[in-house]
């Protein structure tokens, strides 16, 4: 069997959670491989929204095993808050989670680091979200991490040599730690909540599985855009978030890959600094972000909005080799007489059609005009339905990026999606 890949390939926020929550019948195992809290993915359906932080999207399917991957970096305060919440609300995480003992624990004082790190930067800062993310990623390269497997260990060792070397950095900074001993004893308390869960070497569960042909779904945080490697670096996440993170996150070679489902909007959006060719800083903008309810589901952030982005979603369906193509928020667009769509990029008189090393302020997007449909979407459950625009609008798409669209979603319910 293969591992299907399913990842954002804008800068985040474009979906993914309703569409692991959607596909996800049809699979065994769902498994987050990458990223932390600081990416939240939200679902809908009877009635009910949950805002899910570090725990796969698959959760709510009550026969699936979830997979929190080597890959990831957990907070043990946030993902308590979140597991008690789910649990509230009926949902058994003990029966149906795993957690990699290779995945990296973020510590309190990685949090203090990456506020620290932030203020350090001044005009240059990049909008982190102040999670902590980076730092614990940072310690995980250096060789410093404190991974979850490290619970069943000497921990209070582990934790205090770690947690010293971070109160020297914090130190050299002039960052405050007052505060460290109020932090450390909620984090205590959720590392005991942690042991209640199953630990794994969660890379044997999943190729073992693969062997017994079994299914499995790989879920991605952020978006391609946000890649460490490949991203508009420096304005980027600390993670791999192309598909071939998967590997490396879960632990299984590139042969055991499968369909990669490369979900975008039907606009772009992105949260925090950095380069966004298409932005509309004007009234169709606050249109898009109205209509849309574009803010973080996480951090409560305004999204910026502006047209879809062909140059970089050519690039980042290259990047991870998308087979099909899920669009999300096409009922956004529903009031729109007049849609612009980027084509390519002009910059001191060039025109680009490649997504360029380093995005400035001097470059132009260059748009194609397409007639908008104007015609409520929401309530549509078949694609012979969609409006004759609308359906011009997905050829155009379909042509310009080379890959077809399986999945349209016309609303944030589950049952707002039409497979065509």
């Amino acid at each position: 069997m293969k591992v299907d890949v399913l990842l954002g390939l804008q800068w985040g926020d474009e979906g993914k959670g309703k569409i692991v929550d959607v596909l996800t019948p049809a699979y065994d195992i769902v498994a987050r491989f990458q990223g932390g809290p600081n990416a939240g993915h939200t679902l809908e359906f009877e009635g009910q929204k949950y805002v899910l932080r570090s725990i796969p999207s698959g959760i709510f399917q009550g026969d699936k095993i979830n997979v929190m991957g080597n890959g990831i970096v957990l907070d043990p305060v946030l993902f308590r808050e979140e597991a008690e919440a789910l649990a509230k609300s009926g949902h058994n995480l003990r029966e149906r989670l795993v957690i990699s003992r290779k995945a990296h624990l973020i510590m309190p004082t990685h949090r203090m680091l990456d506020a620290a790190n932030e203020i350090a930067k001044g005009d240059a800062k990049i909008g982190t979200t102040g999670k902590g993310i980076g730092p614990t990623y940072a310690d995980k390269i250096g060789r410093y991490g404190l991974r979850v497997g490290d619970i069943e260990q000497d921990f209070s060792v582990r934790y205090e040599k770690a947690r010293d070397r971070h109160v020297k950095m914090l130190s050299d900074l002039g960052y405050p730690t007052e505060e460290l001993e109020s932090c450390e004893k909620e984090w205590m308390e959720a590392i005991e909540y942690l042991r209640t869960y199953t630990f794994a070497d969660s890379e044997f569960l999943i190729n073992q599985a693969l062997i017994e042909g079994k299914k499995v779904l790989a879920e991605g945080a952020q978006g391609s855009l946000l890649d460490v490697d490949f991203g508009s670096y420096p304005f980027v996440t600390s993670s791999n978030t192309v598909a071939s993170g998967c590997c490396t996150g879960l632990g299984i070679a590139p042969r055991r890959i499968g369909d990669v489902f490369g979900i975008f909007k039907a606009y772009c959006t992105r949260v925090g600094a950095g380069p966004f060719p298409t932005e509309l800083d004007d009234e169709i903008g606050n249109e898009l972000c109205e209509r849309g309810h574009e803010f973080g589901a996480v951090t409560g952030r305004r999204r910026r909005c502006g047209w879809i982005d062909l140059v970089a979603l050519r690039y980042t369906i290259m990047l991870n080799g998308v087979t099909k193509l899920i669009m999300m928020k096409s009922d956004v667009m529903d009031t729109f007489p007049i849609i612009k769509a980027c084509v390519a990029y002009r910059h001191n008189g060039v025109e680009l059609k490649d997504f360029p090393y380093d995005i400035t302020d001097d470059i132009t997007p260059i748009y194609r005009e397409l007639p908008g449909w104007q015609e409520p979407m929401d309530k549509m459950t078949r694609d012979d339905q969609f409006p004759v625009n609308f359906k011009r609008y997905l050829d155009f798409l379909e042509e310009e990026l080379g890959v077809p669209i399986l999945i349209v979603s016309v609303g944030p319910d589950r049952n707002q999606t039409i497979i065509r």
